[in-house]
């Protein structure tokens, strides 16, 4: 497995490469609005560290975050690569899951993946977040991710053709997982203290293993894929719009919703705090500004 989880650390950080470089593209490409005049913003780069407790080696990542740009306020795109022992909590939180109700006898891991948040300028321009990650214990491994896009006030056109490029990554493998998938993340992504949903939904997996690490593994390239071609177009479409204040003001509302629901039932982020990864890098995905009403 130890080439498996090299080649999977590999392509995430080539998605990351990919990725800040197509969103600097839209930096670049913007020619009307409030920030048209500034100039483009650029990635700034930041190694991370995993804090085992004990001194010993326990991985880390890579934090790519742009900031105060003309298209994006605040996006950050991380890779990491953690490994080690799991702590009571994480044991706890994870032993439910298929295959891992051993853990309390031999509770090592390794877990590589790659975690992106956008938080746009635009309240016309929605708002996205795509992860996918690999997970490897002696009991078994496993892969993860997903998108949602979650956009101020719903474009049912937008959503449409988010979804569609969703789908069509999912039908190249199985045609059942997006309809499960999807159902996952409208599930998934519910802010149950609020009965309503983060967004408009995309798809949710976790715990994918058919026992074909090529397959699974090739499923998660596409997804990551997907990605931009389901949400550079989309920016591209409403960058340049005027917005007003009101608009603003309802972005930054919608925003407080998003920042509940990572710090209340996000899996990831309570994964990454549970087993001390770097709390900057875990809570990179809060939006800049925000409000309650």
């Amino acid at each position: 497995m130890e080439q498996e989880k090299a080649r999977a650390a590999a392509w995430f950080e080539s998605l990351r490469n990919e990725i800040c470089t197509a969103f600097e593209g839209l930096e670049d490409a913007l020619a009307d609005g409030p920030h048209a005049t500034q100039p483009p913003a650029r990635f700034q780069r930041k190694p991370t560290k995993r804090d085992s407790g004990d001194g010993a080696d326990a991985g880390g990542g890579v934090m790519s975050v742009m900031r105060d740009g003309r298209v994006f306020e605040k996006v950050g795109v991380n890779i990491s690569t953690v490994y080690g022992t799991l702590g009571a909590a994480a044991q706890a939180s994870m032993s439910a899951r298929p295959g891992l109700s051993g853990l309390a006898d031999d509770p090592r891991f390794w877990a590589s993946g790659i975690s992106l948040v956008a938080h746009m300028n635009s309240p016309k321009t929605p708002a996205v977040h795509m992860n996918t990650r690999m997970f490897w214990t002696p009991h078994g491994w496993w892969f993860g991710g997903g998108a949602d896009l979650n956009p101020m006030v719903e474009n049912p056109e937008d959503t449409a053709f988010f979804h569609a490029r969703l789908k069509a990554a999912c039908d190249r493998h199985n045609p059942a997982y997006y309809p499960r998938y999807k159902a996952w993340a409208d599930e998934y992504f519910m802010i149950k203290h609020w009965n309503e949903p983060r967004g408009v939904g995309g798809i949710f997996y976790d715990d994918h293993c058919t026992g074909d690490w090529e397959e699974d593994f090739a499923f998660t390239q596409d997804v990551g894929r997907a990605f931009l071609a389901a949400f550079v177009p989309l920016t591209e479409k409403h960058m340049n719009s005027e917005w007003t204040g009101a608009e603003r003001e309802h972005q930054l509302i919608r925003r407080g919703r998003y920042a509940e629901f990572n710090l209340v039932y996000d899996r990831g982020t309570q994964f990454g705090l549970q087993t001390g990864h770097n709390p900057e890098a875990v809570l990179m995905s809060l939006p800049p500004v925000a409000k309650w009403p």
